[in-house]
């Protein structure tokens, strides 16, 4: 998926279309390399998203808000003051380039009309937000970078902002389209690859769809096109950037596995359509897929990557955890091996029991100072030969060995206790690791990590007071209108199987891993056979073994699952179940909230 400069181009004419004469009203730094500003404009509000995330790097409008963080960063407070009641009179895309520009004016603390951009870079890792005065001076920036980070560009308070030119790229806007295309046939590489490297806002994507346009294989040396070919090519790159010139996008997101006889394709919670691009020009190379239509560039952007940018923020916040997590796992791994070794080596206990019996039993025989003795073993009626210490006397040496053999049994017995707690704390931690992975809000994070401190992993902070849980269970609804309820973590999963569920509510597990409790309410009815299938594909699906195609699944009422003392959250036995074989595929099962 391509945030090229096609993309962007069909993005700013939105942005232009939209928020030119508009004023800002609020800034909010929500996230330490994110804005959200909210501009009213011709009786409508907009808010407006800017991502600097090296992972995602996005601008789209929303009509989600977000919280403003209890103190605004520095850069948040400059914007505030410069462009609070500003208002966006130009949009611009230098080039092709990933690049966007909003021109805004405001008055000054003399009452002055003045100028200044906001520059948005989408450019990967090096994706930034920068503060320009109208000369181009940078006045700050989301993230500051120096020139012991990058040889090229210092992104610095009182630089003078310029695009860095790392490549040395034509622009398909303003040249000649039989010159570009001698360009790129003058490479000695692929044809698509050519058309990338050598003009600028064109994606791997785009490059692929010319060369399918101009009917070219894409994986032909470019320097092997014949004159017929390149005229094509020429032609074709002319009406793309006419295309791109007029503004006549139309944004689509094509998916490889969705149903072709749909009219339209609108992914609901939980459903595995898999996009396989998107585009802000139709791609005629994937005619054969299904495609979706959306109305803007920012509905098609918020709708590919919010899931995306939401989970990718989580994993980011929940980076801490993880660590913690994933640290006090291997501690407990390498604490459960060792426990296992030791437990190994008291194997041999029994051995010299038997010995000490059989030295009691025909010790009397032996001759002093002998350092074995043969007896017959009359537990198996095999003859066995014991070593002596010729230093001691047969009582002794039957001594010497029921000692070792109470004190193997005494190791035994603690090293197995000890084994059992570390396995607890082992299947405890991945419980907690999977429901990491299945986190989807901050709230979520919060009630993990407090399970965490209460676990004792972490410290607690503020005085020992608990914080507000406002995290729920998933709630899905099964084809025949049952009511199915998913733990997000261990506490929930209590709360769901012990609290919330009664006696003839059937319980759904993922055998043998870590994975969501699922309760199926009943209200006294027999469970038709597809809601127990969507059950277990429910279970199997917030488990850890997600994404497998036969995943084992324990199903059983209720009244059947109990909490052993003292077991850790999450922890059940129950001693009679049914079985089935499910997928984790969840299309189709209808999420309420």
């Amino acid at each position: 998926m391509a945030f090229d400069g096609i993309t962007v181009s069909c993005l700013r004419k939105e942005l232009s279309d939209k928020l030119t004469g508009g004023r800002i009203t609020k800034i909010v730094q929500s996230e330490a390399d994110e804005l959200l500003l909210t501009i009213k404009n011709n009786a409508n509000q907009y808010r407006l998203l800017l991502s600097a995330s090296a992972s995602l790097p996005l601008v789209y409008l929303t009509d989600r808000n977000k919280p403003a963080p209890m103190t605004a960063p520095g850069f948040c407070m400059l914007l505030r003051k410069h462009l609070g009641g500003g208002r966006i009179v130009a949009v611009t895309q230098p080039s092709l380039e990933r690049i966007l520009h909003f021109h805004i004016e405001h008055l000054d603390e003399m009452g002055d009309l003045c100028r200044k951009t906001l520059i948005v870079e989408l450019m990967g890792k090096h994706s930034n937000l920068i503060f320009c005065r109208e000369d181009g001076m940078i006045l700050d920036s989301i993230k500051h970078v120096s020139l012991a980070v990058s040889s090229v560009r210092e992104v610095l308070p009182g630089r003078t902002y310029f695009i860095p030119h790392t490549q040395d790229k034509l622009d398909p806007l303003t040249a000649n389209p039989v010159e570009m295309v001698s360009a790129i046939c003058q490479k000695p590489m692929p044809l698509s690859k050519a058309i990338y490297t050598t003009l600028t806002g064109f994606s791997p994507v785009m490059a692929e769809e010319l060369c399918h346009r101009a009917s070219v294989e894409s994986a032909r040396p470019a320097g092997a096109l014949e004159a017929p070919e390149r005229e094509m090519l020429a032609h074709q790159l002319l009406r793309l950037m006419e295309t791109v010139q007029a503004g006549d996008f139309k944004p689509h997101i094509y998916y490889k596995n969705a149903d072709s006889t749909a009219d339209t394709v609108f992914p609901q919670p939980g459903q595995n359509l898999d996009p396989a691009e998107f585009s802000a020009v139709p791609l005629t190379m994937y005619g054969d897929l299904t495609d979706q239509a959306f109305d803007s560039i920012s509905a098609l952007l918020e709708s590919y990557y919010a899931s995306k940018n939401t989970l990718t923020r989580i994993r980011q916040k929940s980076s801490d955890l993880r660590r913690i997590v994933q640290t006090a796992l291997e501690r407990s791994r390498k604490k459960y091996d060792l426990q296992s070794r030791q437990l190994a080596d008291t194997e041999k206990r029994e051995k010299y029991q038997i010995w000490g019996e059989l030295i009691h039993t025909y010790g009397y025989g032996v001759p002093e100072g002998a350092k074995s003795m043969q007896a017959l073993n009359y537990y198996t009626n095999e003859e066995v030969t014991i070593p002596l210490d010729p230093t001691l006397s047969a009582q002794e040496n039957a001594k010497k060995y029921f000692d070792k053999y109470g004190k193997l049994k005494r190791t035994f017995e603690a090293v197995t206790t000890l084994l059992t707690e570390t396995r607890a704390e082992v299947e405890h931690l991945e419980s907690v690791q999977t429901a990491l992975d299945m986190a989807l809000s901050e709230e979520d994070l919060v009630q993990i990590k407090e399970e965490l401190v209460e676990s004792g992993y972490i410290r607690r902070k503020g005085g020992g007071k608990k914080v507000k849980i406002t995290s729920k269970p998933y709630h899905y609804l099964s084809s025949d209108g049952f009511d199915i309820y998913v733990g997000k973590n261990n506490y929930q999963n209590d709360e769901l199987t012990f609290q919330f569920a009664t006696g003839n509510d059937w319980w759904f597990h993922a055998k043998g891993a870590p994975g969501s409790h699922v309760i199926v309410k009943t209200n006294g009815q027999e469970l038709p056979d597809r809601t127990f299938e969507e059950a277990g594909k429910l279970a199997a699906y917030y488990s850890k073994n997600r994404g497998g195609d036969k995943v084992e699944i324990d199903y059983v009422q209720k009244k059947q699952v109990k909490k052993p003392g003292g077991a850790k959250p999450g922890f059940v036995v129950y001693y009679t179940n049914y079985s089935l074989m499910i997928d984790s595929d969840i299309s189709g099962i209808r999420q309420v909230d």
